[in-house]
This record gives structure tokens, sequence and C-alpha cells, in this order.
């Protein structure tokens, strides 16, 4: 089945890739140890964010959810916090891998119907719910915003350092 990307999935695409460039953007430049500090009483890192973005909101949502892949369904269905970044993987290849994720993300939205159901939803009856594709491009553009948003305040607290400034 050939599917024809519409005008209005290549808008939302386009401001997703815009949330995930600030993303990038903030934790540009950053020191490993800047990335894997926890600035916040919470404890996250930036790193943290990179990853739980990239397991549990681009590859949940896009691959589990839209396309209903198997193997990341079981993936996301057993994996340890996203929020939890391991010693022995280094602030370079968590950023490598969320942009690899973002780009299998893509391939996904540009394979799907706007408004086919969702293959898998991995959250118990009875909770909230999206139904397609159109519904998690807004909710994935919401989350990475409100995210980048939280990076903006944490870098600033780092180092401050500003994604953007408006005179």
């Amino acid at each position: 089945m050939t599917v024809v990307v519409d005008a209005e999935i290549t808008a939302l695409l386009r401001f997703l890739q815009v949330q995930r460039n600030h993303v990038l953007g903030t934790v540009e430049g950053l020191s490993e140890e800047a990335l894997r500090r926890p600035v916040l009483p919470s404890g996250w890192t930036c790193l943290g964010m990179v990853q739980h973005l990239t397991l549990s909101v681009e590859r949940l949502y896009f691959r589990a959810a839209v396309a209903g892949d198997p193997e990341v369904i079981d993936l996301v269905s057993s994996q340890d916090s996203a929020w939890k970044v391991a010693a022995e993987v280094s602030g370079a290849e968590v950023i490598d891998r969320y942009r690899r994720e973002a780009s299998l993300a893509d391939a996904v939205i540009t394979a799907s119907s706007a408004d086919a159901d969702l293959a898998w939803w991995p959250f118990p009856e009875g909770e909230w719910r999206l139904h397609n594709l159109r519904e998690v491009l807004l909710h994935v553009i919401a989350e990475t915003a409100c995210h980048a948003g939280h990076l903006d305040a944490v870098r600033e607290l780092i180092d401050g350092e500003q994604w953007l400034v408006n005179t």
C-alpha cells in the first residue's frame, strides 16, 4: 500500500523537527560531566531527558504504537527506566541514538495514514488514549516542546547558556 503524505502530516512533521532541533541545540556543547549532572531536586539529567525522549517518546509512540513493531513493543515493555543512563554509555552515543530514533520515527510517519488506528497501545484500558497518527504527532510535538523547555532551564542553570533569547 502506498501512503501519500498529506500537507497536514508534512506540517506536523516539520513542527516536530523544530522541537527535536531545540532539544539537540540545547544540549550541544555540554561536557560529559554537565550532561550527567542532576540540577533539579527530582534528579534527572540532560542525558536522561534525551534518552527518555528517545525510548519513551519517539520509539514508544511511533515504532511501537503506530507501527506495531513486535520487537520494539517487547523492548519498550521490558526496558528499565529511560531516565537512567548507564555509566558506560557516552553522551554522544545517547544523542546519536536520539537522532537515529527520530529518523526511524520519520519513516513510520511518512509510511502511515493520518487517520489509521494505532497498531498497539501501551497503557491500561480506561486510561487516556491516542487513536491515530495525527493524535500521536500532536502529543509528541507537545511533549518534546515541554521537555525542550525543561532542558532550556537546566542548561541555563548549568552554564548560563540560553537556546533562544528574544530581546
